[in-house]
């Protein structure tokens, strides 16, 4: 779960990503109208009629677990004199997953998925609304451009030796006419050599110890290891020409991973592809 910051008229407000949306800080929001209540800014929101049915509506359709017994209850209750609220009790009473509380050593507060904490802003301020969601459009603007990179560099990286690699495995590994299943199995005991000597695991081995992922181990390699298995087909496509065995040639590449991943880990280059 990755944090991201973004300022909006002189307020620092943080975003993380929960359930595959992105939570914003309704504390950091607060801040714009009263820096030192938070708390008491939030929960005078709470209070109001209008809130609790736009919470309750929100959550009925994106919460399939939502309380809504005690959802009438607090409806019936909100915007009545002496009626105070606040987001541990909306939390704790309604199942809620709209609204989260955050503890952590750097960030905690109250924290709310977008729809929620834009209508909150809106709340606050209209102009302070506006300026967020030009900030947070931005922010999602320069994730994409960050993702279209990463996948360009994945593929072309994937795409570099490739052609290398299995000319090298069918000229020395494959036998004369050879199945096409035969073939298959060979391509996949060579993929493995390169997952074994940089991941330490199979392909197999990482898809049963991650039953909760799509895709496979390569799809969440970083950039370093992406560099260095694109190296690494190099070198097994050399050594496979070089006739030397299968275990030989995995203890070469493991020690020649070892010292990229040295290397490339520190690299400046690829720190920079990575931001």
């Amino acid at each position: 779960m990755t944090d991201h910051k973004i300022n909006v008229k002189g307020t620092e407000i943080i975003i993380f990503r929960q359930r595959d949306d992105d939570y914003i800080s309704l504390t950091d929001i607060a801040k714009f109208k009263n820096p030192n209540e938070t708390s008491l800014v939030i929960s005078h929101w709470l209070s109001t009629r209008f809130t609790v049915e736009f919470l309750g509506i929100w959550e009925q359709i994106n919460n399939p677990v939502f309380n809504t017994t005690e959802f009438s209850s607090i409806k019936n209750q909100s915007g009545k004199n002496g009626f105070v609220f606040t987001s541990k009790q909306w939390i704790e009473k309604t199942n809620a997953i709209g609204i989260i509380s955050k503890a952590g050593r750097y960030h905690s507060g109250t924290f709310a998925h977008k729809d929620i904490a834009f209508e909150f802003a809106s709340w606050i301020s209209p102009e302070f609304k506006l300026y967020l969601i030009k900030e947070f459009q931005r922010l999602k603007e320069e994730e994409n451009i960050r993702l279209n990179l990463n996948w360009d560099i994945k593929r072309n990286l994937a795409k570099i030796n490739y052609k290398l690699h299995t000319d090298a495995i069918k000229r020395h590994l494959i036998p004369y006419k050879i199945s096409s299943e035969q073939a298959n199995f060979v391509y996949a005991s060579e993929a493995d050599v390169l997952n074994k000597a940089l991941f330490n695991m199979t392909a197999k081995e990482w898809r049963e110890a991650n039953l909760e992922k799509e895709g496979n181990i390569r799809d969440y390699a970083d950039v370093s290891q992406l560099v260095c298995l694109s190296n690494l087909e190099s070198f097994n496509a050399e050594f496979i020409r070089q006739e030397l065995k299968q275990p030989e040639r995995l203890m070469k590449l493991n020690e020649i991973a070892i010292i990229q991943m040295e290397s490339l880990i520190n690299s400046p280059g690829i720190k920079k592809l990575e931001e």
